[in-house]
């Protein structure tokens, strides 16, 4: 909850368990959280695959970092009462220079800032297609965490102009489109730069190609250390920044594949949930965005632009 102590007025008020992304950013405190599902009636009460709304939060304050590091601490309480709560051993809480010192040896695995920014990285490719045809494209987000947020393809139509050229594939990061750089916009803005390009004969990308499946190491000792995720079936739903996990490669939005080369693709979500909570040591995971994961196993149509 945070209060504006001039007006006596309550600013925001979210449960913790709702918080997906937390950042401090100089003086400014960004905060992104999911908004409650209210049903209007019984008939929308069952639908559970509903897909839930954000809201984001700017505050400026002096003390941003330290109201950003309070919530991480929030964080940590509660992942130690659900320790206590499942029957783990060792609750004591982690001293800050333990925690800091399993940070500091957990090395930042797919460091995108430093791959993207090679040239040699990147592949400009260009799209010859039809006036008034579509680029056939489906997009989405790189997913939150990522230290270079963009957009990812996600399919291809089959006869469309994308696919013909033979150049892109699923899982490539689109980076700028005729020049025009999508690094940090939104998905819709992004969608609309692709759909403007209908009128052209010609268009241009700029993509890093990537795998469709992205790999995640976390380096942890002991469970006592918290991982700095949470999961919902299979999704991954938050992430405590400058954590284990986002160095380790962890994406907000992305459904995990794999655990230490175990499938997890029909595995419930409390064995999930325990399989995390009990790992040590090196925690190898695969994940991709979930609509990506959604459309690749049938479960969406795709929808081209």
């Amino acid at each position: 909850m945070v209060l504006n102590t001039d007006l006596k007025e309550i600013m925001m008020d979210h449960a913790l368990r709702t918080i997906s992304y937390i950042a401090d950013i100089g003086d400014l405190v960004v905060l992104m959280a999911r908004r409650r599902f209210v049903p209007h009636d019984m008939e929308e009460a069952p639908k559970i695959n509903r897909t839930p709304k954000m809201i984001c939060h700017v505050f400026e304050s002096e003390e941003a970092q330290f109201i950003a590091q309070s919530i991480g601490q929030a964080f940590q309480v509660a992942y130690m009462e659900f320790l206590k709560a499942n029957g783990i051993e060792d609750h004591s809480f982690v001293k800050e220079m333990d925690y800091q010192e399993v940070l500091n040896s957990q090395e930042i695995f797919g460091d995108e800032l430093q791959m993207f920014a090679k040239k040699e990285m990147q592949k400009e490719v260009v799209v010859p297609k039809a006036k008034g045809e579509i680029l056939g494209v489906v997009i989405v987000e790189s997913g939150w965490g990522s230290m270079l947020p963009t957009v990812v393809i996600a399919n291809l139509a089959p006869s469309g102009a994308a696919a013909r050229c033979g150049q892109l594939n699923i899982g490539d990061q689109i980076i700028a489109i005729n020049g025009v750089s999508l690094v940090g916009l939104p998905l819709s803005t992004c969608q609309n730069y692709i759909k403007n390009t209908k009128t052209q004969t010609v268009v241009k990308l700029t993509v890093v190609p990537c795998a469709p499946v992205v790999e995640v190491k976390i380096k942890r000792p002991d469970t006592k250390y918290q991982l700095g995720f949470s999961v919902q079936n299979g999704v991954i739903c938050s992430l405590l920044r400058g954590g284990i996990a986002e160095r380790g490669g962890v994406r907000v939005g992305h459904r995990i594949i794999e655990i230490n080369n175990q499938s997890v693709v029909a595995v419930p979500h409390e064995k999930i949930v325990n399989l995390l909570a009990t790992s040590v040591g090196e925690i190898l995971m695969k994940t991709m965005p979930t609509s990506m994961f959604r459309l690749l196993t049938g479960q969406e149509t795709p929808v081209y632009i």
